[in-house]
């Protein structure tokens, strides 16, 4: 992935990471999600945005919120791309806990050079996505997903196959963990309780029931019935 199209602050690239994660979920990136997102105000988010739309790196679009124009998106995947090799180097070469690796990531995506980009692409295997299972974007900026459903979508006796874990707050790490709810587990859907109640599953030979919210972050791919 080429270098940056000029010198941005660690802020600035923290915006255009959170202005492509915010819309890559089907979410609006307006100056209140904005804001939420990087806990800052909204002020703060109106200011940099600004900034941004004078650098052509964001456009304002109404009722849709913020977007990225594709340099804007470029550099976005750039980060995006150290933050999750990041990730899955201290994951699986320094062996810490999923649950840990984010805010570590977080602090050195900024500085990670080309060089040392492609070192640890390099050491890693060219891995395909981090620990939590977010595809990692290649070098020259191509993503590729695959899950297409949520936990929370399926319907009593489904079977499926965790792909993704979108939670980044490291207690519901943790808990899914303890669960057994990481990617590659395998897992049968045994009751969804309705008006968003929660939804239970078995998971190896356990039983678990998960809110909504947190079903809503596990992205899985759905087991052919036979």
């Amino acid at each position: 992935m080429a270098n940056k199209i000029a010198p941005l602050s660690a802020a600035m690239e923290d915006y255009l990471k959170a202005i492509y994660l915010v819309r890559g979920s089907a979410a609006a990136a307006t100056t209140m999600v904005l804001a939420a997102t990087l806990g800052v105000s909204a002020a703060s988010v109106t200011n940099m945005i600004k900034k941004l739309a004078v650098l052509k790196l964001v456009r304002h679009a109404p009722y849709h919120g913020v977007e990225l124009t594709p340099a804007g998106e470029k550099i976005a995947l750039e980060i995006v791309r150290h933050h999750r090799l990041l990730e899955a180097f201290l994951h699986d070469a320094l062996g810490l806990p999923w649950d840990e690796v984010h805010g570590e990531a977080h602090k050195l995506e900024h500085v990670l050079s080309d060089n040392l980009e492609d070192h640890i692409a390099e050491y890693l295997g060219d891995p395909s996505v981090d620990p939590h299972g977010d595809p990692i974007p290649t070098k020259a900026g191509v993503v590729v997903t695959s899950a297409q459903h949520t936990l929370a979508e399926l319907a009593p006796g489904a079977r499926a196959v965790i792909v993704r874990v979108g939670a980044q707050d490291p207690a519901h790490l943790r808990y899914l963990r303890e669960l057994g709810l990481v990617p590659q587990a395998r897992l049968v859907v045994l009751a969804c309780a309705p008006f968003g109640g929660p939804v239970r599953v078995r998971v190896r030979t356990r039983q678990v029931a998960l809110d909504e919210p947190l079903a809503r972050q596990i992205w899985v791919n759905v087991a052919r019935k036979k």
